[in-house]
């Protein structure tokens, strides 16, 4: 039989692996429901802790019986409506800007991010094909946390009519994540990872450690780059080195386990790790989330339909979190 050979390891689906341009995420495209609404919210993760619920999905193993598993919780207090962005498509069907409205709004927080305009412009003989919300966070309402606010873009649903209608009524209004999303429900996540720094391909890539007598190198790509410098140059793909972390990813369907503002049956002992004691709304996603404690994580409509099933939750562990 001929050698099983595996030249290298690590998934290219993201290149090149640098960090990202800023600490909240980017989002390019939004799935918008059919109705006229928000299609996304953003909360900041606190850390995470498990429940135990009763599971009441029919097709499970476990049916009618009481399990636990992990959640990450999110702070989600309401994100305040700035003004609207208009897009055009052009004659490949690719939308472009044509304009941004920004409402009055005097926020002393808000000013430590933009530049607010003095006057009120008009909505009036605007052409466009799609508009979306600008909206911006509030993380002063966060005990001990930071005031300056991340300002984002969200989709709408329903038609461009509907679309326009609905922004004109909120701008200037707080959104509570209660009002988007609901229990039970599936979302996709967007947040930056957690950084590492620069560290070799062993870890970067998972490049496999050799014996110390087979070549000069143990934890080196070896005689993967043998023929792949033929051209007078090293190939990209070859797994060198470099930036790991601090990178913008996705992760789709995330089970909404629960949407509650009673934090005292949340809070642990303590409170959470580097974070402290959540205050506002809050939200309890099924499994681990991306980013680091206190980044800003964002929520849409799932792009990939998941039928929604409910747990029944019993119980939200408030055992102390510090080691």
């Amino acid at each position: 039989m001929p050698d099983v050979k595996n030249p290298r390891r690590g998934s290219m689906q993201f290149w090149p692996r640098k960090r990202a341009k800023r600490i909240y995420p980017r989002i390019r495209s939004h799935n918008k429901p059919k109705e006229a609404q928000l299609s996304g919210f953003a909360g900041y993760k606190v850390g995470m802790t498990h429940v135990i619920v009763k599971d009441n999905n029919k097709n499970s193993l476990t049916k009618g019986t009481e399990i636990s598993f992990p959640v990450t919780v999110l702070e989600a207090p309401p994100i305040k409506v700035l003004g609207v962005r208009f897009y055009k498509k052009d004659s490949y069907g690719k939308l472009y800007v044509v304009k941004d409205i920004v409402g009055r709004i005097n926020d002393k927080n808000l000013k430590r991010k933009i530049r607010l305009p003095k006057k009120d412009k008009s909505f009036e003989e605007i052409e466009f094909d799609e508009a979306r919300a600008l909206c911006y966070t509030q993380p002063s309402k966060i005990k001990n946390f930071k005031k300056k606010p991340e300002v984002f873009e969200v989709g709408v649903g329903g038609s461009k009519e509907d679309q326009l209608s609905y922004l004109k009524s909120i701008i200037g209004k707080e959104i509570k994540v209660s009002d988007i999303f609901k229990e039970g429900s599936f979302v996709d996540v967007y947040a930056i990872t957690k950084g590492k720094g620069t560290q070799g391909p062993v870890k970067r890539f998972g490049v496999k450690i050799r014996s110390h007598k087979a070549e000069k190198t143990k934890r080196g790509p070896g005689s993967i780059a043998g023929g792949w410098k033929a051209q007078g140059h090293m190939m990209y793909r070859v797994a060198f080195a470099g930036q790991t972390g601090y990178h913008q990813r996705y992760e789709m369907n995330k089970q909404i386990i629960a949407i509650s503002d009673d934090f005292s049956k949340l809070n642990p002992k303590g409170g959470f790790v580097r974070y402290g004691e959540v205050s506002n709304e809050y939200i309890l996603l099924k499994g681990s989330l991306p980013g680091a404690v206190k980044r800003t994580v964002y929520l849409t409509f799932p792009k990939r339909f998941h039928k929604a099933y409910s747990y029944e939750l019993k119980l939200i562990s408030q055992e102390s979190k510090q080691k």
